[in-house]
């Protein structure tokens, strides 16, 4: 399990690439966290599942997130939304690994399941339908 350095926890930030992005169906359960701005991250490659994207920890050319500052309240409903287990990480849908943002190290969620035969996003924004 990778612990991350004690000014990460304390005031976690949080990089969003699907539903909790401004505007979109989930991000009331952002809606107490300070919104800190856009960035673009290589370090990830999005898969449309249709409803919702799934991110894994694979090369692309930039996908577009948003970055959050939330506290451990709100960062443990977000677990909950993603299905993200801290005792046993692989067996949720998501984990949770720290990524580079311009605003600094954020916790990005990755998917657990097979993507095999979903679009794939490379670049860009995943859009709703």
């Amino acid at each position: 399990m990778h612990t991350p350095p004690l000014a990460v926890r304390r005031t976690p930030l949080v990089a969003v690439y699907g539903t909790l992005k401004r505007g979109l169906r989930n991000h009331h359960w952002l809606e107490d966290a300070a919104f800190l701005g856009e960035d673009c991250l290589t370090s990830a490659t999005l898969y449309d599942l249709g409803p919702y994207p799934a991110a894994r920890p694979e090369p692309s050319l930039g996908i577009e997130v948003e970055v959050f500052q939330v506290d451990a309240r709100l960062l443990a409903g977000l677990d909950r939304l993603e299905d993200y287990r801290v005792r046993t990480p692989r067996e949720g849908d998501y984990d949770r690994l720290i990524h580079a943002t311009r605003f600094g190290p954020a916790w990005l969620y990755l998917y657990n399941r097979r993507v095999a035969g979903f679009p794939v996003i490379r670049e860009g924004a995943w859009l709703p339908r």
